[in-house]
């Protein structure tokens, strides 16, 4: 692509948030100001019948059948309306007559796969970051309920949200996904929170994400300039901009520290006894808000799990294998994929490791970081299918 056709490229702005949080009304208001911009809008709903678009009629801000109003109803634009989506963009973005879009997602719709839906192929072949890029990911946050929702266990079928029948995600998940991954968030309804509330939750954004811009706002009123042309959206940078992703790279957020949010990097290199670590799933961590990591259990020598801590929501996962119980040449050859590798290998159990995130305020490192040893088995006990070698070496696992 020539640098002229990619400066020709739509610019998108993704307008992401839980139901309720204010999304068209940030919308209605971004419409009604005088930008002298020529705005094209599609918006999502899961309903059959499209509310916020009958919304946006009903005001006379953008009626019904006018041609850069799109609607996309009875799905998410996430996954069961990705290819109509790709279409209605390539479509207005061909037009040559807009000089932005703005997508309004659905409330339980996760913005990175709508993000990643315009580097994958469409109807025809087409991929959509040829005739549109995605300038700004903007989430919007309620701010009064955010951290009940946030602390909540319902899972989004609890709540008659579920996408489809098959759909077991939990709300806590939504929420994060939103936070994190959003370049611009929104905190609205912030009249509506004493100060302290709002430092808390301030703080709290700030530490999820802590390359996005955190607004609080009214009524969704901000400037148009925080969310149209902003040029903030980065692929790479915002796979590694959650705070727990920061967290484990090792940088320092000190921002947060003021709000009273803080954060920690457990590590160890022994395993984790399988009974003393599920008993500590179990056990409530006062004060810790996020967690994220690898995890190696004594009776899983060959894999790696990820636990997750979001709110009231804990799960423990499988990652992967472990690179030390793969030969070696099914290694990826990339030099800065070997850099990583042989950072994290320490002799004798390769890269397997104890290695998560913790995000809190008001709590006790100490405590969890105790909590944690315990779990460990002693390092006698650590050796029973130890992986010999280095990077260098065939990276199978020793008898």
């Amino acid at each position: 692509m020539t640098a002229a056709a990619a400066e020709a490229r739509l610019p998108v702005t993704v307008l992401s948030g839980f139901l309720g949080s204010g999304k068209t009304t940030v919308l209605r208001r971004l419409l009604a100001a005088p930008t002298g911009l020529r705005l094209a809008v599609i918006v999502n709903d899961m309903a059959e019948t499209n509310l916020d678009a009958g919304l946006l009629d009903a005001i006379g801000i953008l009626p019904r059948g006018h041609d850069r109003l799109v609607e996309l109803s009875n799905g998410c634009i996430c996954c069961t309306l990705r290819e109509e989506l790709i279409t209605e963009v390539a479509g207005l973005a061909r037009a040559g007559r807009f000089d932005a879009l703005v997508i309004e997602s659905t409330g339980i719709s996760e913005p990175m796969p709508v993000a990643a839906g315009f580097d994958l192929p469409g109807p025809g072949g087409l991929v959509l970051s040829q005739v549109a890029r995605l300038d700004t990911m903007v989430t919007v946050v309620d701010g009064p309920s955010f951290l009940a929702d946030y602390c909540s266990r319902d899972r989004l079928a609890d709540r008659g949200l579920a996408a489809s029948g098959e759909d077991a995600r939990q709300l806590v998940e939504l929420l994060a996904d939103q936070v994190e991954f959003a370049d611009v968030i929104l905190l609205n309804k912030a009249d509506l929170l004493s100060p302290a509330k709002l430092r808390q939750l301030v703080g709290l954004l700030r530490a999820m994400n802590p390359s996005a811009e955190v607004i609080p706002c009214v009524e969704g009123e901000v400037p148009p300039s925080t969310l149209i042309g902003t040029a903030r959206f980065d692929p790479l940078r915002a796979r590694a901009s959650p705070g727990w992703a920061r967290a484990l790279a090792g940088e320092h957020v000190p921002e947060s520290e003021e709000f009273g949010i803080r954060s920690f990097v457990w590590r160890a290199r022994r395993p984790l006894d399988p009974q003393r670590f599920a008993t500590l799933l179990r056990t409530p961590l006062p004060g810790v808000l996020r967690a994220k990591g690898v995890a190696w259990l004594a009776d899983r020598h060959d894999l790696a799990m990820e636990w997750h801590l979001a709110g009231g929501q804990r799960r423990l996962t499988v990652a992967g294998p472990w690179w030390a119980t793969r030969p070696r040449q099914a290694w990826p050859q990339q030099e800065a994929w070997r850099r990583w590798l042989a950072a994290q290998w320490q002799e004798p159990f390769g890269d397997r490791r104890q290695e998560i995130a913790f995000i809190g305020q008001e709590m006790s490192e100490a405590r969890i970081r105790a909590a944690l040893d315990l779990c460990l088995v002693p390092p006698a006990a650590s050796t029973g299918g130890a992986v010999r070698g280095n990077p260098e070496g065939s990276g199978s696992v020793a008898p």
